[in-house]
């Protein structure tokens, strides 16, 4: 079993090696920031989605930027469109499950606004319905999605495409992104608190 583990351990290094090593991903991640903090400066909100995992990284994420990543300073508006039980049940119910995510950014989403989608496939019906519909608000879309990228990429503006092909290396570099994307953000927007 220790060496399963190690494996394990090495196995997840070896993805944010990749990561570090990629870079048209460093760019990417950068450039995430940068549109981020501008959306924000500009009183925009940050709209966040995902299944499973993903939805996990989207709530986390968004508590990073609402609440606060290294240091106090204010609240940023990011939304987890993953959370409120009643609106994803009355929409899977009424609409099917693969509208969960575009109704809400139809009813929230405004121009300017930014979606983070997160598909470690790049193939999620609903999250592919959720970019096509912040296309069609005005808003600035972002992916954050595995190697392959599913047909994600030319649904972004900005699309982290993680050099990994395993659901749990890519959740795993995810996350790393975050809270990267949250840090830069936070940094960007409020030097004077660090």
């Amino acid at each position: 079993m220790p060496a399963e583990i190690r494996d394990a351990i090495l196995a997840a290094a070896e993805s944010l090696r990749r990561l570090a090593g990629d870079a048209a991903a460093v760019e990417t991640i950068e450039a995430i920031a940068e549109r981020s903090v501008a959306a924000l400066a500009a009183g925009r909100r940050i709209l966040l989605c995902g299944n499973g995992g993903s939805a996990a990284d989207a709530q986390h994420w968004a508590a990073e930027l609402v609440g606060r990543f290294h240091y106090d300073r204010p609240g940023l508006p990011a939304i987890a469109l993953t959370t409120d039980s009643s609106i994803l049940t009355a929409i899977g119910n009424d609409y099917g499950y693969d509208r969960v995510f575009a109704r809400q950014v139809e009813a929230l989403g405004q121009p300017g606004d930014l979606l983070y989608a997160l598909s470690t496939s790049g193939r999620s019906p609903g999250i592919l319905a959720a970019l096509r519909a912040a296309r069609e608000r005005g808003m600035g879309t972002i992916g954050f999605t595995g190697a392959g990228g599913g047909a994600m990429p030319e649904l972004c503006d900005l699309c982290l495409r993680v050099p990994a092909e395993a659901t749990p290396r890519i959740q795993e570099a995810h996350e790393v992104a975050g809270h990267l994307i949250c840090e830069l953000i936070e940094r960007r927007l409020f030097p004077q608190a660090g």
